[in-house]
């Protein structure tokens, strides 16, 4: 008997001092594994697709940090989140002889042995080994490892899906259930990965899936199982306080929506601004101009009950709308010269202003730039193939520009937090690969892009939908009847999206180019309202941009108050809103009087009105102007950086302007106006509002003990700088 003990003995000591998992492997999976909570596990048949690939994800296995990273980790590479199976399966069970699978003993694979580690694992120990991730890995390689079944997953269910506590430090316990193409359910909450989106604002407890949430406001918590990744909504209200909207003015639809969610959150509203300011905020966003004096004193003087609705339809068949909103389009499309050649550039612009001249309705505008070919010095919207340096870039400007998506994210695997397969990414981009590039744009019947999967051409596809025929020529035509259909999912959101964006200050969707389920709208059925309303009028950017000015949402304060003062999303007040480069670069001119040259053009060009980008301009530059060929809303357009700060400080952006004799001032001066009248004049010039009382009080004072012109000049020129540089006068309030 000694003979026997000793040598085990002998053996436990050695394998605990070198290996000291290797015994334990050996260990009956009865005695190490079974527990009352397990054994249902072995009493079902278990596949890899449907049961064991959730283990991987859950544990991280399959992340971006670890085996799912472009090159894997340790020599072991498995799809980011298992977006493609088959592979996965063939890695571990096919590769590395056999290791990774043991089917004569289970409990030596490596893929068991690694995550519990009893052998050594660079990720450390994902579960134990008495996890019942540990058994199910066991059972499913007993069971010969199989891949998968006669059904397959078909949805992921959250409930709730939306959750509204009544105070930060409540908690809620989510539950996951799996729906199979069998008809069959199961409640896979152990299974599914719930990844808050703020983890400083929420905590959840991975076990039992308890959300706990420790600030006020929406949060969401993403969850993911299998291909499905799902969304869920956590409300915590802004105040204790609540207050009723009851009263408030309802002007449409969007209203209705906006109060709703403010009422959820206890937010107040502002008030609403007075008629000199909604001028001003109005003629900024319709024209990217300053109201002249002569239409504020029109609209004050103004007694009918109509009359913001009646100057916004004045401002939207100007020609000042035309000019602008031109702009607008043009930063979208990111209209700009490429490699020197302006004239493509010019025809693709003076085309764009055309459109918006004659109101065509955006599916048409779309449309007829997708399928654009011929001279692009003439034919403007062909210039659309010279914005990018090849089709896989033109395949990502179509996503995000139209569709409103990031389908760059599914270059190199699938899409970690949305649909998009690499099959997507680069069927779309072989669609673009049949256009021949140059001055002359035309279809081409041998153009390619390689899958890097496959290391094959990638097969044209409706991103999402189809496959297009293989002996397709191209599938321009079927990609833009796809899109501008009335049905499609992205089209009509993403444009008016951009709209509430630019008229609001931040988009119902932001960033407005990343359009996903796991990244949803702040307002949703506002956002499904919109769209729908676009389409119903035949998507015309015009009616839509007055849909949204000629409601109260629009129309109030940028003041806050003690309640809605950290409300950055939820529009119970205005946001205020930096001038974009070339609106402030024509504020200045206007205001002062001055106007820069530039390049070629007539002096008295406005900086809205440029249809080159790139024209020389120091001003624009210091203001931050977007060259276009990037996308401009990835840029932020703000006057307070360091160095536009300093410009305007001691620059000749400023300084040049007012200390010119015939400036704006100097014309008041010679026509005999006094300080204090060329003062109140300056301020609605700039501001579109008279000074207050107090303000008008301080710089009488000033003026008070000057007698000589040239002292008081030198005042105007510092009051006027000082106006000038004012948050108030840099930014649409």
């Amino acid at each position: 008997m000694r003979r026997v003990i000793i040598p085990f003995a002998f053996y436990f000591f050695v394998l605990i001092i070198n290996t000291p998992t290797a015994l334990s492997i050996d260990k009956p999976s009865a005695i190490l594994f079974r527990n009352k909570n397990t054994t249902t596990i072995a009493d079902r048949p278990i596949t890899f697709k449907n049961d064991v690939m959730p283990v991987f994800t859950k544990s991280g296995c399959n992340a971006g940090s670890c085996h799912g990273a472009a090159v894997g980790r340790g020599g072991f590479q498995l799809s980011l989140y298992g977006s493609n199976p088959d592979a996965d399966y063939k890695a571990i069970v096919h590769q590395l002889g056999g290791r990774r699978i043991n089917l004569s003993q289970p409990k030596k694979s490596l893929l068991f042995a690694k995550p519990t580690e009893f052998v050594e694992h660079g990720g450390g120990t994902r579960f134990a080994a008495r996890d019942e991730s540990a058994h199910l890995l066991l059972n499913w390689i007993e069971q010969g490892a199989k891949f998968g079944s006669d059904h397959h997953f078909v949805k992921l269910v959250i409930s709730p899906k939306n959750h509204q506590f009544n105070a930060s430090g409540e908690s809620v316990k989510l539950k996951a259930t799996a729906y199979f193409s069998n008809q069959t359910s199961k409640d896979v909450t152990k299974w599914t990965s719930f990844t808050p989106e703020d983890v400083s604002a929420i905590d959840v407890d991975d076990q039992t899936a308890k959300v706990t949430a420790h600030r006020r406001g929406r949060h969401i918590v993403v969850a993911r199982f299998l291909s499905a990744v799902v969304p869920v909504e956590l409300l915590v209200p802004m105040n204790d306080q609540r207050f009723p909207v009851q009263q408030q003015r309802l002007t449409n639809f969007i209203d209705t929506e906006i109060l709703k969610r403010l009422e959820t959150l206890n937010l107040p509203v502002s008030p609403l601004i007075d008629d000199a300011a909604y001028l001003r905020r109005l003629t900024l966003d319709l024209t990217g101009r300053l109201p002249s004096h002569s239409s504020l004193d029109r609209h004050l003087a103004d007694t009918h009950p109509g009359k913001r609705k009646r100057v916004v339809k004045d401002l939207l068949s100007s020609d000042e709308f035309t000019e602008y909103w031109t702009l607008v389009l043009a930063k979208l499309l990111r209209i700009h010269v490429p490699n020197k050649e302006k004239a493509g550039a010019l025809a693709y612009h003076r085309w764009l202003f055309e459109q918006v001249r004659k109101g065509t309705s955006f599916d048409k505008l779309v449309r007829t730039i997708l399928l654009a070919e011929g001279d692009t010095t003439i034919n403007g919207p062909a210039n659309f193939y010279l914005t990018t340096n090849g089709p896989r870039q033109q395949g990502e400007l179509f996503s995000e520009v139209l569709m409103g998506s990031r389908l760059r994210c599914a270059n190199c695997h699938d899409h970690p937090l949305d649909r998009w397969t690499q099959d997507d990414y680069h069927g779309l981009a072989a669609i673009f690969s049949k256009i021949e590039i140059g001055q002359i744009i035309k279809t081409k019947t041998d153009g390619e892009v390689v899958h890097p999967r496959t290391s094959e051409p990638a097969r044209q596809r409706i991103p999402g939908v189809r496959d297009l025929p293989i002996d397709s020529i191209t599938g321009r035509a079927d990609l833009a009847d796809w899109l501008t259909d009335k049905t499609n999912p992205y089209f009509a959101k993403a444009i008016v999206n951009r709209l509430w964006r630019k008229l609001l200050g931040r988009g119902l969707v932001e960033p407005p180019d990343d359009f996903r389920s796991t990244n949803p709208a702040t307002h949703p059925e506002l956002l499904n309202r919109l769209a729908q309303d676009f389409i119903n009028h035949g998507y015309d950017i015009r009616h839509t941009i007055e849909l949204i000015v000629t409601s109260t949402t629009y129309a109030r304060t940028a003041h806050a108050n003690q309640y809605n003062k950290h409300d950055d999303r939820f529009y119970s007040h205005a946001i205020r809103r930096p001038l974009e480069a070339e609106v402030l670069a024509d504020a200045i001119s206007s205001v002062t009087g001055v106007w820069e040259p530039y390049g070629q053009q007539p002096v008295g060009t406005r900086a809205v009105a440029l249809a080159d980008s790139k024209t020389p301009s120091m001003t624009l530059d210091v203001l931050g102007r977007c060259g276009r060929d990037i996308s401009c809303e990835s840029l932020v357009d703000s006057v307070d950086s360091l160095g536009q700060t300093l410009h305007f400080f001691n620059g000749s952006i400023l300084n040049k302007r007012i200390h010119l004799v015939d400036n704006r001032l100097g014309k008041m001066l010679k026509k005999g106006n006094t300080p204090i009248k060329i003062i109140e004049d300056f301020y609605v010039i700039a501001l579109s509002r008279k000074p207050t009382n107090n303000e008008r009080e301080y710089w009488m004072l000033q003026l008070k003990d000057l007698t000589s012109t040239n002292e008081q000049r030198q005042l105007l020129e510092d009051f006027l700088w000082g106006l000038v540089n004012s948050q108030e006068f840099k930014t649409n309030h």
